[in-house]
């Protein structure tokens, strides 16, 4: 019973996690004027009427950031 009760707070705590992910893209679409920030590095190809943009130097520093949060969060005494 020990397993179902920790795959529960699991579950709370990544829902947790994408509700403020989700407040934070709100905010900062708000205060960049619905532009997404581009780093260095991110892909973005033009070409007529189509814009292909992939945010890989983005997405790298998102997920040390979230490893970096969640290493501290669940670290065990």
């Amino acid at each position: 019973m020990g397993e179902l009760s920790y795959l529960g707070r699991m579950l709370v705590a990544f829902g947790i996690l994408l509700v403020v992910a989700g407040l934070l893209v709100g905010a900062v679409g708000k205060v960049a004027g619905g532009r997404v920030p581009r780093l260095p590095g991110d892909i973005l190809i033009q070409r007529g009427n189509t814009v292909f943009y992939f945010p890989i130097v983005t997405s790298l520093l998102l997920s040390l950031i979230l490893t970096l949060l969640l290493t501290l969060f669940f670290r065990r005494p």
